[in-house]
């Protein structure tokens, strides 16, 4: 059963590689509700309500609503290629030894420089690894805490973890946040959104300096990597944004299709350099990947239907005075990081608020409401407690997650909030 379900997984990938071909949207999202259904015992409570209601979602537009379907099936497969992709580009990238080297060369130096080595490296591995990133350099640092015992610095390393993966999602042209968000805006662009959001994220991890403990000035050498491997990796991150951005701008395919595309080649590439070694590293097993599947074609798929009943609905555009449309811009954020906290995945929340407000918003100012959903899902993704990273983090440190994600960083999250919130109001007025 594993097997065919690892087949189903990779019958979806194909079936988003070539989804510009007739009928591989609806095959690529059968693949994936089949791959779901029967991995069904391994799923969890938040994946399994998803699933649930793009169920019934599904029942509403094959009975009323038939025209629904062909958008909600494209954006399944998209999106399940997309996570697919990234997944296989981590399994090949978690084997290599120039990840190694700088994962350990990390955790040097003294308190401020450890800090922002730490930081912005796990922000640069987790472009291509995601979650992956978060268990690579979280196990140095668990490492660390077996060998000299709880301290300052192991605190002050989760912190840096968590904050450095929690910015991907606000300025990664590879993470689900940004590409749920193209999708779900088709009238945003990706360099206005990330030209914006990129900023934010550095002012986040450079603001997490206020917040640490202090610690001993004693100087940590760690393990130099060298300058191989960091052009290695850099070179490998940037050909890849480099493919996204010219197959979304240069040949019009949807964002999503072009991430895909893009990591997928990496592979690829990865595959033939090791077969030009004379080695043949197994494929990935795509079967635990319910839980992903789950979420993300479930959400796209609730997304497309609340999306497409929306509109058909609404006569003309909704009329709001400007400040309207601020307050709600502003509260974008708000809504990602209460959800979180009480456990709901930013995934369901940004299907819903680009869903539905995504159908009315002003095309001019398309901007604030984008930037405010991947600054929401950022922080959201390293001050909640219930985070996947932040639950990595805790088995790998024993750190508990309400302490290291929550309460260490909570600070650090309202002014982050507020900012947000600020950004995409004043975009959104100045716009619309």
């Amino acid at each position: 059963m594993h097997t065919f379900r690892s087949l189903l997984a990779y019958l979806a990938l194909a079936a988003a590689v070539l989804a510009l071909l007739p009928g591989m949207a609806t095959l690529g999202a059968f693949a994936v509700g089949l791959a779901v259904i029967l991995g069904w015992r391994e799923l969890r409570r938040v994946p399994r309500a998803v699933f649930l209601v793009a169920m019934a979602g599904l029942v509403y537009s094959v009975l009323w609503n038939p025209s629904l379907l062909s958008d909600a099936t494209g954006n399944v497969t998209r999106l399940a290629g997309l996570i697919l992709s990234v997944m296989l580009l981590s399994h090949v990238l978690g084997r290599t030894d120039d990840l190694r080297r700088l994962s350990a060369s990390l955790f040097g130096g003294r308190p401020t420089g450890r800090y922002l080595s730490l930081a912005f490296g796990t922000a640069l591995v987790s472009i291509p690894l995601n979650f992956g990133s978060v268990a690579v350099v979280g196990s140095l640092v668990a490492d660390r805490i077996h060998r000299h015992g709880d301290s300052a610095a192991t605190r002050n390393a989760t912190r840096a973890v968590l904050r450095g993966f929690g910015t991907t999602p606000t300025f990664s042209p590879l993470s689900i946040s940004v590409v749920l968000t193209l999708t779900l805006l088709p009238g945003l662009g990706s360099l206005t959104l990330l030209s914006l959001a990129l900023p934010f994220a550095v002012v986040m991890l450079l603001a997490g300096l206020i917040w640490r403990e202090p610690e001993p000035a004693a100087d940590d050498q760690g393990i130099p990597a060298g300058a191989g491997p960091w052009l290695r990796f850099g070179g490998l991150i940037l050909g890849i944004c480099l493919g996204v951005f010219l197959l979304s701008h240069q040949y019009g395919l949807n964002y999503g299709h072009a991430v895909t595309l893009s990591c997928l080649a990496a592979v690829i590439g990865g595959r033939l350099l090791a077969w030009s070694r004379r080695q043949n590293p197994p494929l990935a097993n795509m079967a635990p990947v319910s839980n992903e599947l789950a979420i993300v074609g479930g959400s796209a798929f609730i997304g497309s239907v609340i999306s497409g009943v929306v509109l058909g609905h609404i006569e003309g555009d909704l009329a709001l005075p400007a400040w309207g449309w601020a307050a709600l811009a502003a509260a974008v954020p708000w809504v990602y990081f209460l959800a979180g906290v009480a456990g709901i995945n930013p995934i369901v929340i940004g299907t819903l608020v680009g869903g539905i407000l995504g159908s009315v918003w002003p095309g001019a100012a398309l901007i604030g409401l984008g930037l405010g959903m991947v600054t929401g899902w950022g922080i959201t993704a390293f001050g909640t407690p219930f985070a996947a990273n932040a639950l990595i983090m805790e088995r790998l440190t024993g750190y508990r997650a309400m302490d290291a994600s929550f309460f260490w960083s909570l600070r650090l999250s309202l002014c982050g909030l507020c900012l947000a919130s600020l950004l995409a109001a004043g975009l959104t007025v100045g716009l619309v």
